[in-house]
């Protein structure tokens, strides 16, 4: 055994030499196959299981039902993979799943190796000891996404899809490694507790496995790099690890002068590593990408991050794609974030349950605030069961993703019932449990709010909401939105800003966010003249009525800097099985981009002209074609100093855009038949145009 001195010369020696990882971290894409359904002794070795369909990874089900029905499958399903794995003497070997919904066994060479409830975290089993000899191995994983009275959601509008829908990794490490068992975290966690522009300072914690039989000396070494390979901050140590242990070691690193991750203006990443070497060589390995950042809300003047104001402007994000259902590839993501970097957002809300870790990293990569929750939604089944699968989903949440810049908020619940169960003794733990994890990031909720009458807040007799019947409960997190919806499941447009400052001071620190808030649309439906709908589960969603819900809301919101951000319900239209308005079924159309993602919606684009630094110019109720009415109002959204209309080459002069970037010509003269509507403005990089057709047609 090498002594302390030894042990501390070594370190200084190895921290600067080593320069190599031993872990592997293989995909398993291909090879599997697939059968619907419960399937007897499905687990087996020696199975047949040719009949069954073959498919790769990511793969899900239940889209198919659910994009044209009510019911679509809710039960179990099998994988079935071949392995081929030559275990090597000195190495461990993990399986690591990145979600399954939302009930997962996991079956090697026919021995179980565990069960994870929970549809949309990561977890991971170790198979060293699973192993067969002569490297042919069978994998098997029955997944079911049944309704489980322990697991969360147990409602919502949106759909549970089943399957293995996002990648399986094989890993393979040394003896003794950063641990991947801990909830599948990375095994080490950069927590940031007190960043400036003078000094940042990381509390690290590594927790480190020793798998072998005998007592292991490792040394750990942990370095930030910035973008040019220079080193930031670095400490280095020997350790001693007992067999079969996994302790925590603990560091504190300063970086002096950092160089900050400032949103969109400037994300900037360093380069994050953590190593355990031996004799100079590196044994395993851990690397990410962080970013070095404060942040906090002032109740009055809102959300600051790096000590100046930063508006929180975003949008909320379900994961599931029309055709495709949750089994999102990378490219998908980052055309998602795409679009939501195109709008000018900030932020991403990611509702209402844990999304990718791609889709984090990219957040991470360009600057983009998140939102990250985890699935209690509506209801609470009573009993100790449901709270220990709604604390493990928490804990899958925080420990797979501390290490994410991007994460700003860690959410609890998303519009709890006053129905069922005591809410407040779960959410009270949930938050013990979240400041316990990490206490650098405050914790928040988004409560409903669908009682608006006469300018004030009133109960329904019949259907009390959780704000009434239980105030406090908004007073548990640390931070609180509200889903609001005026001028669509309730009160009209002009009632936004009333809403918002009677709300303003039921959060636990004063100060609140929109969580939600919007209106439906179908893009092909239109309306001259658009007047509310009292009832919104209708067939008529026009686009018309879209713009002038978001239109208000906006206004509402920039006019209140005590609304510490915003999150558009939603991005992207997704499916709701059994959902049947606004002219197409199964489908909550409240996006601003199709489910497709193949059409912006207007609304899409009165959001890029207050968001965005590009040049903006665009004409309203370009999908309405035919027209009946000679005089129309032409309205255009637009981040240029000033807009001209043409309509079929005739100038209707020349408008500024309103504080809200909309320019209006109120009665603009069609004629008969085809009509060229055109709009020029100058931008800082020339001129822009944008046009399109209306076609008047005569009354019979």
């Amino acid at each position: 055994m090498k002594t302390a001195i030894q042990g501390i010369a070594a370190a200084l020696i190895c921290a600067f030499v080593v320069k190599s990882s031993a872990r592997e971290n293989q995909l398993l894409t291909d090879g599997w196959r697939f059968q619907k359904g419960d399937v007897t002794n499905a687990s087996a070795t020696g199975f047949a299981d040719a009949n069954w369909g073959k498919i790769s990874l990511p793969h899900c089900w239940g889209w198919e039902e659910a994009q044209v029905t009510k019911n679509y499958y809710r039960g179990p399903g099998w994988y079935r993979r071949a392995l081929e794995v030559h275990p090597e003497p000195g190495k461990r070997y993990f399986l690591r799943f990145e979600a399954a919904a939302t009930v997962a066994d996991v079956f090697l060479n026919g021995q179980k190796l565990g069960e994870h409830r929970g549809g949309f975290g990561a977890f991971c089993y170790e198979i060293t000891d699973a192993l067969n000899t002569n490297g042919q191995n069978l994998l098997a994983v029955r997944v079911s996404n049944a309704p489980e009275p322990d697991i969360a959601p147990l409602s919502g509008d949106f759909c549970v899809f089943g399957g293995l829908y996002r990648p399986v990794h094989l890993l393979v490490t040394d003896a003794v490694c950063f641990t991947p068992l801990n909830h599948a975290s990375p095994g080490v966690a950069w927590l940031q507790s007190k960043v400036s522009a003078n000094e940042a300072i990381l509390d690290v914690t590594a927790q480190v496995s020793n798998g072998s039989k005998s007592v292991a000396d490792r040394t750990l070494t942990l370095k930030l790099l910035d973008k040019q390979g220079k080193i930031a901050a670095s400490e280095s140590r020997p350790i001693h690890i007992e067999p079969g242990i996994t302790p925590p070691f603990c560091f504190e690193l300063k970086v002096r002068h950092p160089h900050l991750w400032n949103g969109l203006a400037d994300p900037y990443l360093y380069h994050a590593v953590a190593e355990l070497s031996d004799d100079c060589l590196v044994r395993d390995s851990v690397e990410i990408k962080i970013g070095l950042r404060s942040y906090y809300v002032d109740p009055d003047k809102g959300f600051f991050l790096n000590g100046k104001p930063y508006r929180i402007r975003g949008v909320c994000r379900h994961q599931d794609v029309w055709n495709q259902g949750w089994a999102l590839s990378n490219a998908d993501h980052e055309r998602d974030l795409k679009l939501i970097r195109e709008i000018g957002a900030n932020a991403v809300r990611c509702a209402h349950y844990q999304q990718s870790d791609y889709f984090y990293s990219l957040c991470d990569e360009v600057g983009i605030l998140v939102w990250a929750e985890i699935p209690w939604v509506n209801d609470i089944t009573p009993g100790a069961e449901f709270a220990e699968t709604t604390r493990g989903q928490l804990l899958d949440l925080i420990r797979q993703n501390v290490n994410h810049s991007s994460i700003f908020v860690w959410g609890l619940y998303n519009e709890l019932r006053a129905t069922t169960g005591d809410t407040h003794q779960l959410l009270q733990d949930l938050r013990v449990v979240a400041k316990g994890e990490d206490p650098t990031r405050p914790t928040v909720c988004a409560q409903d709010l669908n009682v608006w009458e006469g300018g004030k807040l009133v109960p329904r007799p019949t259907d009390p909401k959780v704000y009434l019947k239980r105030p406090e409960l908004p007073k548990i997190p640390d931070l609180m939105g509200w889903n609001i919806y005026p001028g669509w499941y309730f009160g009209s447009p002009d009632d936004a800003g009333p809403m918002l400052d009677q709300l303003r001071y039921t959060s636990r620190s004063g100060g609140i966010c929109l969580s939600e808030y919007g209106a439906g649309a179908n893009p092909f439906q239109h309306e001259d003249n658009c007047q509310q709908q009292t009832n919104t589960v209708c067939q008529w969603h026009p686009e018309e009525w879209q713009n002038i819900v978001h239109e208000h809301d906006w206004a509402a919101i920039k006019a209140r800097p005590f609304v510490w951000g915003s999150f558009v319900w939603n991005m992207f239209d997704f499916v709701v099985a059994g959902r049947n308005e606004g002219g197409v079924p199964c489908r909550n159309d409240k996006g601003l981009v199709t489910s497709d993602r193949q059409l912006k919606k207007d609304a899409f684009y009165l959001y890029q002209a207050n968001w965005s630094e590009s040049p903006v110019l665009y004409i309203t109720s370009r999908r309405f074609v035919q027209r009946t009415n000679a005089f129309t109002e032409v309205k255009i959204y637009s981040n240029a100093k000033q807009v001209e209309l043409f309509v079929n080459g005739k100038s209707q002069g020349v408008t500024k855009p309103d504080e809200l970037r909309i320019c209006r010509w109120a009665k603009s003269n069609l004629v008969t038949g085809k009509n060229f509507i055109k709009a020029i403005a100058y931008a800082d990089g020339g001129l822009i145009e944008d046009h399109c057709e209306w076609n008047l047609i005569q009354n019979q």
